[in-house]
């Protein structure tokens, strides 16, 4: 709240506090004047009625018609003015109380408001110390979720701390995962690398003894699985840095997927496994060509690990809400443990294929999500590896 909005705040509270004590103060100023008035008049009549016994019946009908309302002929007659008694002879002895009433009145109305100002300073200081209690356990990290203790000033303040800290410590556990996931990623590259180095430093001694033999192939080999590791590696690196760009363009379903095929034939051809893929029409989505192409690739390599001398069947369909591209082989399938652990980096299954490296699955599930997409992969009930790959259009 703003200094000047809470000195309003004040005075109007002030002046409310002042109302009430002055109008309690003039009720009971005007009270005891009543009381004055009455025990005058009383002391006059009874005199009077003393004196004169006969005056006593008079007297009651002049009281009955005043209490009724004054007549004229009432308010003409001035007899006290008429005996030399003026209105200052009555108010006199009456003067010094009213002047207590109002003194009175006015410590009553400082007394309410000191103690409803310190009261108010009392719970302000005890939800600022408790604020600053709360800040404290944060830093030692033994903060519970902070309590909501009504609507007041610092409810706004009690909101967007519990927002800052809320937000401190998704920051926590992210770079805290982030730091595993990375120390983990890094073992894993050391072991993919020492592998094929190890594989290349055995191959070349075998070729100093044997010059003529055919270890040569070896290093070749491992050599290139060393590369296709660092160009996986590098795509990765990419996607988590967010330097990836992705293109948006219309492309046709049945055209993707017969690119990825094509791409892949060589590799189809010395496994002696076929590729069967529906044409159902054109069905485009918005996707960049050449990373999603890259990402059915690998989907088609895995299936293909699963299914030497098999077949690799594609269809799509698609819908008001997403496009749907299903892979499925005739292979094994999965083992029922591996399933939960197929996109993660690294990861090899039980029945992986000797030169993988367990990048490709993950790096499909990546290229996808950035594209608003999903990516399942399960049994078919028949035997045999199924993924579901989902565009939404929205």
């Amino acid at each position: 709240m703003s200094g000047k909005k809470n000195m309003l705040v004040t005075l109007g509270f002030v002046l409310s506090v002042s109302l009430i004590a002055a109008a309690v103060s003039a009720l009971l100023v005007s009270r005891h004047c009543s009381r004055l008035q009455f025990d005058l008049l009383n002391a006059v009549c009874g005199e009077v009625a003393e004196q004169v016994p006969e005056a006593k019946k008079m007297i009651a009908a002049a009281l009955k018609a005043y209490t009724e309302g004054i007549p004229d002929d009432a308010m003409e007659a001035d007899v006290l003015s008429e005996l030399g008694y003026h209105i200052s002879d009555f108010s006199n002895f009456t003067y010094e109380k009213n002047v207590l009433f109002v003194i009175m009145g006015f410590m009553l109305g400082l007394l309410l408001y000191f103690f409803t100002y310190s009261y108010r300073n009392k719970i302000e200081t005890a939800r600022i110390w408790a604020l600053a209690e709360y800040l404290e356990q944060v830093n030692i990290g033994k903060a519970v979720i902070l309590s909501t203790s009504g609507e007041d000033d610092f409810s706004k303040l009690e909101d967007e701390i519990y927002k800052t800290v809320t937000f401190l410590y998704q920051a926590k556990e992210s770079a805290v995962r982030a730091r595993n996931d990375f120390a983990e990623n890094l073992a894993n590259i050391a072991h993919q690398i020492k592998t094929p180095i190890t594989a290349i430093s055995l191959s070349v001694q075998m070729v100093k003894q044997e010059p003529e033999s055919r270890h040569l192939e070896q290093v070749e080999k491992q050599l290139l699985r060393l590369t296709h590791l660092e160009e996986a590696l590098l795509v990765l690196s990419r996607l988590d840095a967010g330097t990836l760009l992705l293109q948006k363009d219309e492309v046709d379903v049945f055209t993707l997927l017969v690119l990825a095929a094509d791409n892949l034939q060589e590799l189809f051809v010395s496994s002696g496994t076929s590729i069967d893929i529906s044409e159902l029409g054109e069905m485009l989505v918005i996707v960049d060509l050449d990373w999603t192409m890259e990402a059915i690739m690998n989907v088609m390599k895995n299936c293909m690990e699963h299914n030497q001398g098999g077949t690799i069947h594609c269809s799509y369909a698609q819908n008001p809400l997403y496009t749907e591209i299903l892979i499925w082989d005739e292979g094994e399938g999965f083992a029922k443990e591996d399933i939960p652990h197929l996109f993660e980096r690294f990861y090899r299954g039980q029945n992986a294929g000797a030169g993988g490296i367990g990048i490709g699955l993950s790096l499909s599930k990546e290229i996808v999500e950035r594209q608003n997409g999903t990516i399942r992969a399960k049994n078919k009930p028949d035997a045999g590896a199924f993924f579901e790959i989902r565009f939404y259009g929205h």
